[in-house]
């Protein structure tokens, strides 16, 4: 067993893990019409994300807080009355967020496909011919995943632990110690679902820091985390010629 460390630990997210991608990800998750969004849910969700990512210590950028400010404005005119016939009654407070968003997905959508394109074409004329058109065709239909599918299960794992958690003589752990931890388990089964990361016994500061760690695993590039069908379970793998020795790495 262990606890978290009162160390605050700093994890840089990805530039492209801005707050669209969010936005974007809520959507799908409560599956919403793009063109009518429900805004006081939306708004209340995403304030959600950003306390939960306060709350982890993760690097928040100045974009994701503008967004909070623009949901909460869009929020407040949708409530305002509005007389009939005025032009503001013609004006869809969110029409502007609905076109960004449109014009992100569309963007990111063309880019997977490249990226598969790229994959494809690269398996053709430069694979391993040891490798079997079966693994070959998996690999094409794997879901990677963003830090927004990560937090939404993070917060299926914290709904779980008791309000009224006590520790009682547990050992003190830190990031360090879990990625380690970590790293030899992935080693040892190869592939390991991010549930079993985690103890049925956790207290929310174990689960914390585990999550903290395995961020910092993703971000060194020791591991990859994806899901074989959308929505199912999430797999963490080590990638080729994963290293071990922790120490040669930087946790900041």
């Amino acid at each position: 067993m262990f606890v978290f460390s009162e160390k605050k630990y700093s994890v840089k997210l990805p530039v492209f893990e801005g707050p669209l991608d969010l936005l974007l990800h809520l959507i799908r998750e409560n599956k919403i019409d793009i063109y009518d969004i429900p805004i006081t849910l939306i708004t209340k969700q995403y304030l959600e994300y950003i306390e939960l990512m306060k709350e982890l210590n993760l690097e928040i950028a100045s974009e994701f807080i503008v967004m909070a400010a623009t949901l909460i404005y869009i929020k407040s005119r949708m409530l305002l009355p509005i007389e009939e016939g005025s032009e503001e009654a013609l004006e869809d407070p969110r029409a502007n967020l609905i076109n960004r968003l449109l014009e992100y997905q569309a963007f990111k959508e063309a880019s997977q496909v490249m990226r598969e394109r790229e994959a494809y074409w690269s398996n053709v004329f430069f694979r391993n011919f040891t490798t079997s058109e079966q693994s070959i065709q998996r690999e094409l239909t794997l879901f990677d995943l963003n830090i927004f599918d990560l937090l939404n299960a993070l917060k299926r794992i914290i709904k779980k632990v008791p309000s009224d958690e006590m520790i009682i003589n547990r050992e003190t752990l830190t990031v360090k110690d879990r990625i380690t931890i970590i790293l030899e388990v992935i080693n040892e089964k190869k592939t390991v679902s991010f549930e079993a990361l985690f103890s049925s016994d956790c207290t929310k500061k174990e689960i914390l820091v585990t999550f903290l760690a395995l961020l910092e695993i993703m971000r060194l590039g020791l591991s990859r985390v994806y899901q074989e069908t959308f929505g199912g379970t999430i797999w963490i793998s080590g990638q080729e010629e994963m290293c071990l020795d922790t120490e040669e790495k930087s946790y900041s």
